[in-house]
């Protein structure tokens, strides 16, 4: 009741015409008013009458500074006083206020108003001029502020309507600024510049690589590394501002950035080697010279090279000796994988410097770092790309090496190279194939991918396979009792070389009708193989036109077969368990897309060049899923070590399967699979750790609370795998309902449970949803689902425990196992972004005890429809939660996401000095059971983001 007597009192007082400025408790009220959704109109224009009085009567900066931190408020949740918030400003000369600071608080408002409204543009850059923005008085407010406005100022210069021209004088002058932090802020506002193109001016691009190649000596690790990224982007400018000069000065660009490969600091040479990738033209003398620690030789010829941009080019050249040996040597991994980037790029720019540093990067494949060696991996790809990929004898035994690797991301990079490269010799082919045979062999599960593997490279190297074809068909041949080992990896394995002969283009090769006969009876697995090649269909149809000749080309199967109708082939009821798809169509585009075709390629003729486009489905194609589908494999066969009370074993696996997937680059298509597959990541290690309580007691780590605490994370966690991925099939999510079913049994087995009536509702609510699914597509059900559906009808009639309890958890031992789970479509995951903008620990938000405080949130809401209810749930220090409802539909939808500025309102403010509020934004989930929380969701909430911390301090009186 005090408190809106308070807010009546100040609005007398906004009301009558004293000349006493506002104090700074009263400035504190006023805010609590504005930022208060439902206070009254007639309210906020008085206030804002009492506010622009305050500009008038008060001369102390502190009230000033804060008077215009509430117009900015105003003008923010009241943009109908937008312009009068201008007007006021105007009228007042703050903008040319005699202190820097005023001035620059009074920029900031006129350019937020500006940001948020742009039909006010006229007027704000009328007041952004008056400010500095179009001459020389943004210039002088940056040297008269002190440190903390002058950065501030450069970092937002941007934002003020300023010239480029005068940006650039700006940021030039401040780079010789006494203090490093300015120094770096006004170069990286120079880079900025330099990207947006609007200085044309020759010499005044060289005045400005000239002094960013000056502050490449500075002493600041920080100076140094924006000056490398302001040589690298200013000197490309340079280079390409004269085409006469432009090879000199791309040189000369290059070999300074490799002067700084040697810097003191880790971070330094990370951007050194960065921005080396970023040259485009550079001379092959110099390109050598970075592999060579020994100084090469400056002839006249490459004297000439330094008349450009500077007269020491013989001195500097000897910067770049060893510049990427150095790289590669360094001790910090982020330096090794950056100079790995950086010849992916420069080895297309001279095919002799690419084999010269084949050398070094076959070092590389050894390396400690897992993602030194995924990068040098995907540099020897971008080689084999590009045909500079020469092998030789002695780089075979480093480059086969990681076919070996414990990871599957290395072997599956390495293969993918193999698919590429143009072996030189028979030997090498002969190395290779036995290295993959041998990596088949050790790895099994590898067994698609290695025979897609082979098939390439036996389509590549037809003659190379041509000598060896007739011990390749000893090995075929079956035992003397005339039986095949059909399940040998090998005979699978030389069986699809065999095949790949037919697409090499090599006619002189005979392969004996049997194997063609041979390879029909292993179909599926072949078909799996050559997915990327021609559908199942195809290639049986191909096999038998092969096992009926003694010579048959794909030519001839061409032009006897210009397309393959699929029941006159195929019998659906003979062969359902291959799953054979459908017909060739031609002609079909190249591009493989999804639910495309794709180009059968490989073949030639002395008459025409024949071409054929097969039925493919792209999803099985895509080379990340692929990568998926195994991590998620490797996680299957972590369940007998979980059976075996092997958690450390588990989580070492489950560790190194989330390092691979840290290093994947996903795309917009393939952003929800890798979201996916880390949280089920997440979700099995749980399962793991909780499943170790129930095994014999020589097992047991942990007591009854941390089982409570792991049961409730693997809840939420489970809870989000359901609700935040669109796209499942009916499969994935009966997957995922068998492992809530399985988590509620485990509840359920525990000997203290508390809470049984709520295990069970869940249990029998996930068995609806199950039956629900197998009822739609008439699937079987599991033997989980039968034997948990049996039980559940006795559960309840021993609600308090009892001999069920250890029963439950051996019949979940006989009847659950975990099954592979396949990700085979595009999935969306459904998230959210939570940002408050100016808030940390450092700038927190003001408050008044007792009276509400708004928090300005900017809201990213990814895939999630208008029908979904969401919650944005503030839990204090005390523990307490407060729910605010978001109505996504008031937002735009753009293309799969959403974006808007929420002010969420928090009531209960304590009587303390300061305090923290944690946020987050969770999604109501439908299939949960109702709830009743007072003035919250009726539902339990799925997480769409991690939780943000918003700092709040009492508001000073002073």
């Amino acid at each position: 009741m005090s408190s809106s007597m308070e807010d009546e009192r100040i609005a007398d007082l906004s009301r009558n015409s004293s000349e006493e400025p506002l104090s700074s408790q009263t400035l504190t009220r006023i805010r609590a008013l504005i930022v208060n959704p439902s206070t009254p109109d007639s309210t906020i224009s008085s206030l804002f009458e009492t506010l622009t009085r305050s500009l008038q009567l008060s001369r102390d900066p502190i009230i000033l500074h804060h008077t215009l931190k509430l117009l900015s408020d105003l003008s923010s949740h009241r943009t109908a006083l937008s312009r009068l918030v201008l007007d006021s400003l105007r009228s007042n000369a703050l903008l040319s206020a005699a202190s820097p600071r005023l001035a620059a608080d009074s920029l900031d408002l006129v350019a937020s108003i500006a940001e948020r409204d742009r039909s006010l543009s006229p007027a704000t850059d009328e007041l952004l001029v008056v400010g500095g923005g179009g001459g020389g008085g943004f210039a002088s407010l940056c040297f008269s502020s002190p440190v903390s406005v002058r950065l501030w100022l450069l970092r937002n210069a941007e934002r003020f309507g300023l010239t480029p021209y005068l940006e650039f004088t700006v940021f030039l002058g401040f780079t010789k600024d006494p203090y490093p932090c300015v120094r770096r802020v006004a170069l990286e506002g120079l880079v900025r510049l330099s990207d947006a193109g609007v200085i044309e001016d020759e010499e005044m691009i060289r005045g400005c690589y000239c002094r960013a190649v000056a502050l490449l000596r500075d002493t600041e690790d920080s100076v140094r590394s924006a000056a490398v990224r302001a040589v690298c982007a200013w000197g490309r400018l340079l280079a390409a501002s004269n085409p006469e000069t432009k090879s000199q000065c791309s040189n000369e660009v290059f070999v300074m950035l490799c002067s700084m490969a040697r810097d003191m600091s880790m971070e330094v040479r990370v951007e050194a080697f960065i921005a080396l990738g970023k040259v485009v033209m550079v001379s092959e003398d110099i390109l050598l010279q970075t592999l060579s620690k020994k100084v090469l030789g400056v002839n006249k010829e490459k004297r000439s090279l330094g008349q450009c941009c500077g007269e020491n080019f013989e001195t500097l050249a000897s910067s770049a000796a060893g510049a990427f040996v150095h790289g590669l040597e360094d001790e910090f991994f982020e330096v090794r994988k950056s100079a790995c980037h950086s010849l992916s790029t420069l080895i297309v720019l001279s095919a002799q410097f690419a084999l010269e540093a084949l050398d070094l990067l076959m070092d590389m494949l050894n390396d400690d770092s897992f993602i030194v060696r995924s990068q040098a991996l995907e540099t020897l790809h971008r080689m084999a790309a590009y045909d500079c990929l020469k092998l030789q004898e002695k780089h075979m035994h480093m480059f086969l090496g990681p076919l070996v690797d414990k990871s599957n991301s290395i072997r599956y990079a390495a293969r993918k190279i193999l698919k590429l490269v143009k072996l030189l010799t028979l030997e090498l082919f002969i190395l290779t194939v036995d290295a993959l045979l041998e990596s088949l062999a050790r790895y099994p599960e590898d067994e698609i991918d290695a025979l897609s593997a082979l098939f390439h490279i036996g389509r590549n190297h037809g003659k190379f396979v041509s000598c060896v074809v007739e011990e390749i068909s000893q090995q075929i041949e079956p035992t003397c009792d005339g039986k095949l080992d059909f399940d040998n990896v090998r005979v699978g394995a030389l069986i699809v070389l065999a095949i790949s002969t037919q697409f090499s283009g090599e006619h002189s090769i005979n392969i004996s009708p049997t194997i063609f006969s041979y390879a029909a009876t292993m179909l599926g697995r072949i078909a799996d193989a050559l997915n990327d090649v021609m559908s199942q269909s195809a290639l049986l149809a191909f096999l038998t036109k092969c096992s009926r000749s003694t010579r048959f080309s794909v030519i001839d199967f061409l032009e006897s077969e210009r397309a393959f109708p699929p029941a006159k082939v195929i019998d659906d009821k003979d062969y359902s368990n291959n799953n054979i798809t459908g017909s060739v169509a031609m002609p079909l585009p190249q591009k493989i897309d999804r639910a495309s075709e794709i180009h059968f390629s490989g073949m030639k003729d002395s008459r025409q060049h024949a071409t054929l486009h097969l039925d493919y489905n792209s999803e099985v194609h895509d080379e990340f899923t692929k990568s998926m589908n195994a991590i998620l494999a490797r996680v299957k066969d972590t369940w007998p070590l979980v059976l075996s009370g092997n958690l450390c074993e588990v989580l070492r696996i489950l560790r190194s399967c989330k390092e691979e997937l840290a290093t994947f680059d996903a795309n917009s298509n393939s952003t929800g699979v890798l979201a996916f597959t880390l949280q089920y990541l997440r979700v099995i290690k749980l399962l793991s750790k909780v499943w170790q309580h129930f095994l014999p007691s020589k097992f047991h780590t942990c007591g009854l609370g941390t089982l409570d605490l792991l049961l409730g994370k693997l809840d939420r966690r489970l809870r989000e795998l359901k609700s935040r991925f669109i796209g499942l099939s009916k499969e994935e999510e009966l997957h995922v309902l068998e492992l809530i079913l399985v988590t509620c049994t485990l509840r359920l087995s525990k000997t203290q449970i508390c809470c049984k009536y709520s295990a069970l509702k869940r249990l029998s609510s996930t068995m609806s949803q199950v039956e629900i699914l197998l009822k739609e597509d008439s699937v079987e059900p599991s033997k989980l689902y039968i034997e948990v559906g049996k039980l559940s009808s006795e559960i309840p009639t021993s609600v308090s425990g009892g001999s069920h309890d250890s029963y439950l958890f051996k019949m979940l031992s006989e009847v659950f196992c975990l099954k592979k789970f396949v990700v085979c479509g595009r999935l969306k995951h459904v998230k959210a972004e939570l940002d408050v903008p100016r808030n940390d620990f450092e700038n927190p938000l003001s408050f008044v005890p007792g009276l509400p405080v708004g928090i300005s949130c900017q809201i990213t809401l990814h895939n999630i429809s208008t029908e979904s209810r969401l919650w944005l749930r503030m839990t204090p220090d005390d523990g307490s939660t407060q729910f605010t409802f978001l109505d996504s539909s008031l937002s735009e939808d753009r293309d799969g996401y959403r974006r808007f500025s929420f002010l969420a309102p928090f009531y209960r403010t304590p009587k303390a000095m300061s305090f923290t509020i944690r946020l987050c934004i969770g999604m109501e989930c439908p299939f949960e059971d109702v709830q009743i929380v007072k003035g919250g969701p009726k539902r339990k909430l799925a997480n769409l983001c991690q939780e943000r911390q918003v700092f709040l301090s009492l508001q000073s009186n002073g």
